[in-house]
């Protein structure tokens, strides 16, 4: 029997293990998307204690504990911080096969240098242990990020943000580490929602251009754009239930635009024309701007309306949507394509049963101009455990180029995440060298080695252009 976590965790054979310890787990991080408050980087903030750190919006966590039969007093509620860490202890100590385990105990050994055990026991020893560490100086914000071998992260960032933390994190010289912003403007082209109408009084007011028009908020959306490529901007990205691609004409827009400004309600259909028209526009200004274009769908949100009416979004009551778009997808990067103007495009679906989809719509829109110009992306959230990283590399290899993969990112709200990183590269290297192993592929290190670097770090730094 192995032992637990061991140097060698999830790496079954002698090519694995050289792959990962040699090469692997070298490289730097770079983390293209995440969710992290880049107030919290600038103020290098440091956590009081281990709940504050580990479970505070943690909604990965929260579900957990909710399917554990705990009372949401101990989850979002005013139970004290060390009687929420309490009930995480009792929750991950019956966590059998769940990624959380791994990466809880993985953030323990890399973060705070304990090898022992949490449980429902131990929960007061480690709750100390971790409290105390966490009061060095190297365990702030920076510290953290500076021990995980990071070289480059990417907020998330709406447009009418004036981007200020990212600016005095900039002009931090003692801090190597770059934080630059990534587009996200779904509150622009969320055009059903209530609050659109007051959205677009404040991006009018932040661009100094008065938006009485589809054509005015394509030009504010051109300045703040640029206002975000010249703080270094590189990625852009959207979130979708399903992506939307039905027909439609300016004049239609026009009148959409003009009738919800005015307070009005919409159809479903005239919101899906808008967020066509919308889309069309944007994936034509990122390929101007040589943007990277991430697409994430997949996702049905906010299920719970009990839970949403008290908490908000973002506190574990989203699921997988069984919607397969695979034709509006194509004929959404093929309206791009007919006039030449497809970005680089990431495409990240929620729903497991569209990698092969995802797989063969890749190479439909691939090109000479850049190196696997249409991406699938990585293993995303319900999906980012073993399993789905398997089957997700493994679609991947089968209908496309593996080698050419941007690889992992941490998709989180948590300092201590990058742990993530070190836990996809072993499985990828554990998947290369079975390859090997079992005579499906030829060995030669030198290429092993610059496959597992391109996609562990290489990829992504020349895929989204990032100077570092």
């Amino acid at each position: 029997m192995k032992n637990f976590l061991n140097d060698d965790f999830l790496l079954q054979n002698d090519t694995a293990k050289k792959l990962f310890h040699e090469c692997a787990s070298k490289k730097p991080i770079l983390d293209y998307h995440c969710h992290i408050d880049p107030k919290e980087i600038a103020q290098d903030k440091q956590f009081e204690n281990i709940t504050q750190l580990w479970l505070s919006g943690d909604h990965y966590k929260w579900r957990q504990m909710r399917s554990n039969g705990i009372d949401e007093k101990y989850i979002t509620g005013n139970a004290s911080d060390y009687e929420k860490f309490q009930k995480w202890a009792e929750t991950l100590e019956i966590s059998i096969g769940s990624p959380l385990y791994h990466w809880s105990y993985l953030e323990l050994k890399r973060y705070f240098e304990y090898d022992g055990v949490l449980n429902s026991k131990t929960a007061k020893d480690v709750w100390n242990i971790c409290n105390k560490k966490l009061q060095e100086k190297e365990m702030s914000v920076k510290g953290i990020i500076k021990k995980s071998n990071v070289k480059l992260i990417c907020t998330t960032d709406d447009p009418i943000d004036n981007l200020e933390w990212h600016k005095i994190i900039a002009s931090d010289k003692s801090f190597n580490v770059k934080v630059v912003p990534a587009w996200r403007p779904d509150r622009a082209l969320n055009i059903e929602t209530t609050d659109f109408v007051d959205y677009i009084k404040k991006l009018s007011d932040v661009s100094n251009i008065n938006i009485f028009s589809f054509d005015n908020l394509k030009e504010a959306f051109k300045k703040r754009l640029k206002f975000f490529i010249d703080m270094g901007c590189r990625a852009t990205d959207h979130a979708f239930e399903y992506i939307p691609y039905v027909e439609y004409t300016d004049n239609e827009i026009e009148k959409i635009f003009s009738k919800r400004l005015n307070g009005n309600s919409i159809t479903k259909d005239e919101e899906l024309k808008y967020k066509t028209a919308f889309m069309i526009f944007a994936g034509r200004e990122y390929f101007k701007n040589d943007l990277v274009m991430e697409l994430h769908y997949g996702c049905k949100r906010n299920n719970n309306t009990f839970i949403f009416n008290k908490f908000g979004p973002n506190t574990g009551h989203d699921c997988i949507n069984n919607f397969t778009p695979s034709s509006q997808v194509t004929d959404f990067l093929n309206a791009l394509e007919f006039t030449k103007q497809l970005p680089k495009t990431i495409l990240y679906s929620l729903n497991p049963n569209d990698n092969s989809i995802i797989g063969s719509i890749l190479g439909c829109f691939q090109d000479n101009l850049s190196l696997s110009k249409i991406q699938q992306g990585s293993a995303w959230w319900f999906n980012d455990h073993k399993t789905g990283m398997i089957d997700q590399i493994t679609s991947l290899a089968n209908l496309g180029v593996l080698s050419n993969f941007v690889g992992m990112l941490t998709d989180s709200r948590s300092f201590v995440s990058y742990t993530r990183h070190e836990y996809f590269r072993r499985i990828l290297c554990n998947f290369i060298g079975t390859l090997v192993e079992n005579g499906e592929y030829i060995y030669d290190i030198n290429i092993l080695t610059k496959i597992v670097s391109d996609i562990s770090y290489n990829n992504a730094v020349n895929y989204f252009k990032f100077k570092i």
